[in-house]
């Protein structure tokens, strides 16, 4: 019987051996698991930096693209301003004078009949009288334009707009430095001398 008993014995402690082995590794695996949740959210970090990243990447891309297009088009624009430009400053160059010309016409037209007048007519008032309403209207028509004649008899010699062709000697000492006669009248157009009054100056 004591040696039945201690069969049994051996049989329920290699039996309950097994068991504690099965358990042991079972009650290791949730370690094993936590153990690797740290590497699984270290590569879920870096996944979502790099998506980050590729989307800024991809708006930068998008931005610098339509800076050059923009960039293309506005250079473009200036081209055709710059074109346009000089085609508009060389039309101007040589049809600017055109209104002027054709105002002079009538002036011309004048001076022919004046002209065909004088062949017919022996009156030498009326001629001149003609002659005087032409240059009357000539005068206008400058003056209209903004040319104007620069004052000469009894002004002060002035460089900016007299150049001298020879000095006199003055018949009144309040005249020296002024201007005593004008071999050519002077004209200034909107202020700027476009032609030089010579005269000659009291010394």
């Amino acid at each position: 019987m004591s040696e039945e008993k201690e069969r049994e014995k051996s049989q329920v402690i290699e039996e309950e051996a097994p068991e504690k082995d099965k358990k042991e590794p079972c009650e290791q695996q949730p370690q094993e698991t936590e153990a690797g949740e740290p590497d699984t959210a270290v590569e879920g970090g870096e996944a979502d930096e790099a998506a980050k990243l590729s989307a800024e990447l991809d708006t930068l891309k998008a931005t610098i693209e339509k800076m050059q297009k923009d960039y293309l088009l506005l250079m473009a624009e200036f081209d055709n301003f710059r074109k346009r430009t000089l085609r508009e400053k060389a039309d101007l160059i040589k049809n600017g004078g055109e209104s002027c010309m054709k105002a002079i016409l009538p002036v011309v037209d004048d001076f022919e009949r004046g002209l065909a007048a004088v062949e017919k007519s022996n009156d030498l008032e009326a001629v001149k009288e003609g002659m005087n309403l032409i240059y009357n209207k000539f005068k206008a028509y400058l003056e209209q334009n903004g040319v104007k004649e620069i004052p000469t008899q009894g002004a002060d010699f002035d460089t900016e707009y007299h150049e001298a062709v020879t000095t006199f000697p003055a018949p009144d000492p309040a005249q020296k430095g002024k201007v005593i006669d004008t071999v050519q009248k002077g004209y200034t157009l909107n202020d700027k001398v476009i032609r030089f009054a010579k005269v000659v100056v009291g010394e």
